[in-house]
């Protein structure tokens, strides 16, 4: 069984040295790779490792090391690497514990992640902070914790079952390990001085720790305005334009690949076209599925993705291991192979494909042959995080339905889905009133869409129509709402979509499929409505079979669950719906779903 047991530098510094001048043998030693140098950019061929207390000796000609009980490691042929370092991602959007999504990222070269827990802190506050940051803890993988900054998301336009204050998000700031403040998505509040925005912001400044940013539209103005603050990254440039203006005014730059969001393709311009100095741009996944987690990998298929796009391979490693480390002031121990550092190590066959072969976490070997070679901890969540999902009664059709008797059409404002892309439009539709009920449009492609308050209650709901998921019949639903994660549900038939909320509410959150009275495919998401308690390859197995019942109901969008998800977030433009309502996302506004004349 792993257990960590990571030394501080000052602790092992002289055994370090000692070993260095050979006056004692490594622990480890990994001779005759080709060392990936990302602090001068250079690929070192003929190049050894030495690894004494968990932590990097020498680098060089490392023979003089190697005594009797020195295990060593032959990388002729092969590239030694950093272990990547994934900079902004939300390990609840895997839908697996930190556990489980550990296994799964080490196998793919991933060995620490800057994880913003701020799903679960919107279901749970403090309490699902400190569990995941905890449970993160006892794990090979490095798991640094930036503490959410906007729960719920918006004030006055959503309700969450917690709220953070600048109290709460300060003494979240001392844990070990947290290392900053998560996403502050509320760029107008900060940018018009709200009052906890700048209370939030001004307490990590004090800390010394990172305020990490996003900010998906606005003007040059209120971009600066809102860095002016101290917020020193962006994870939401989506267009080479965005990308240069926010480089050029002192920003951290995360370019992002996920499983919905593919930003590498237009943003990485600014490396390959326009040439811009590298040091400020990461490689990030934000939000990543199970399915691409076994299909594609992890923060490797990010940097692989960077090299197809024609960035020279150590450069496009740079934004993955030492940016990431000087963002978040982590360079006396993480972000290179150099002296002193953590011997969190890839030894990997091909850098085109930089999938790695065996993984070293503080000089212990943890993959090999790409399989994972040791135990790891379990984590037991308490009953109630298992318990999230309340509603004061079970669902009825009715409750689905949007009365308008005074005409026979009707106009609406509809939300209009973008596939692969977190932003919606704003649009509108004429929809027939049949005995005083607005009738969906599958033609037009327009269904029902409802959002129901899931952690008091309350039974408040909210219904409108969406465009873009070409559902024909059934019904879709899910706890996994960003960011306050209220039970979303969308479909056509109001029996089906019924169905579908109870259910959720049964199991404890997930999310679901049903057509015809009958559950065509569903994951159960226990933890939080948000995270699953079960393996990666029995959820992502899962992922697969709602794939297919989404397709079978008619959807043939990529990833539409995580785009159905992000329906209620009410901080990405234009148009959203919460528990309260429609949002006006340009406006910070709840608006009416029908269009009076």
């Amino acid at each position: 069984m792993f257990k960590p047991d990571r030394k501080k530098l000052y602790e092992v510094s002289q055994a370090l040295s000692e070993v260095a001048l050979g006056k004692r043998k490594a622990d480890v030693v990994i001779t005759n790779g080709t060392l990936v140098n990302v602090m001068s950019g250079e690929l070192l061929e003929h190049t050894d490792i030495a690894v004494s207390n968990g932590r990097i000796a020498y680098v060089g000609d490392a023979n003089f090391t190697i005594g009797p009980d020195t295990s060593v490691i032959d990388a002729e042929g092969k590239y030694l690497a950093p272990g990547f370092m994934d900079g902004h991602m939300h390990v609840e959007s895997t839908m697996l514990s930190v556990t489980e999504f550990a296994k799964a990222a080490l196998v793919k070269g991933t060995t620490s992640i800057f994880m913003d827990p701020h799903e679960i802190a919107n279901v749970f506050g403090t309490k699902g902070v400190h569990h995941m940051h905890e449970e993160g803890q006892q794990l090979p993988m490095k798991v640094f914790t930036t503490f959410p900054s906007c729960v719920p998301a918006t004030d006055g336009l959503e309700d969450a079952g917690a709220s953070l204050g600048v109290e709460e998000i300060t003494a979240g700031l001392d844990w070990e390990n947290v290392v900053g403040l998560g996403e502050v998505m509320n760029f107008p509040g900060v940018i018009y001085g709200d009052p906890k925005m700048a209370g939030e912001i001004e307490a990590t400044i004090k800390k010394d720790k990172t305020v990490t940013g996003h900010f998906p539209d606005g003007s040059n103005q209120m971009l600066q305005a809102y860095i002016a603050r101290g917020v020193t990254s962006c994870h939401e440039t989506v267009t080479r334009e965005q990308g240069l203006e926010k480089l050029r005014l002192g920003m951290y730059v995360m370019i992002r690949e996920g499983s919905a969001w593919h930003d590498v393709k237009e943003v990485i311009k600014i490396v390959t076209e326009d040439k811009v100095n590298t040091d400020q741009i990461l490689l990030v996944t934000d939000d990543v599925y199970p399915q691409t987690l076994v299909e594609k990998g992890h923060l490797n298929h990010v940097v692989s993705r960077a090299i197809e796009e024609g960035v020279n391979p150590v450069t496009a490693m740079q934004m993955a291991t030492i940016n990431v480390a000087r963002y978040f002031n982590k360079t006396n121990d993480l972000g290179s192979l150099t002296p002193g550092k953590c011997a969190d190590i890839l030894i990997i066959d091909d850098l085109e494909q930089m999938d790695p072969s065996t993984v070293l976490v503080d000089g212990q070997v943890v993959v090999k042959d790409k399989q994972l070679v040791i135990d790891f901890p379990s984590y037991e969540y308490p009953a109630d995080i298992k318990n999230s999902v309340t509603l004061n009664e079970d669902l009825q059709p009715e409750d689905f339905l949007v009365a308008h008797d005074s005409t026979p059409t009707v106009k609406v404002n509809v939300i209009k889905a973008i596939e692969n892309s977190a932003r919606t439009e704003k649009m509108t539709a004429q929809l027939s009133s049949v005995d005083g009920i607005i009738e969906p449009d599958v033609e037009q492609d327009v269904i029902r869409l409802a959002c129901i308050e899931r952690h008091r209650g309350t039974g408040q709901i909210a219904t409108a129509f969406v465009h873009g998921f070409q559902i024909k019949h059934g019904a879709v639903a899910s706890t996994v709402a960003h960011d306050s994660h209220n039970l979303l549900v969308m479909g056509v038939d109001p029996a089906d979509m019924a169905m579908a909320a109870n259910t959720l509410a049964e199991i404890g959150g997930g999310t679901i499929v049903v057509n015809q009275g009958k559950v065509l495919a569903q994951v159960a998401l226990p933890i939080a409505g948000l995270m699953s308690d079960q393996p990666l390859r029995e959820v992502a197995d899962q992922v697969a079979q709602l794939d297919n019942a989404w397709r079978e109901i008619g959807c043939t969008i990529h990833a539409p669950f995580m785009t159905f998800s992000l329906i209620a977030l009410p901080v990405i433009p234009e148009i959203r719906i919460s528990n309260r309502g429609l949002v006006d996302v340009k406006t910070f506004t709840l608006i009416d779903t029908v269009i009076e004349k």
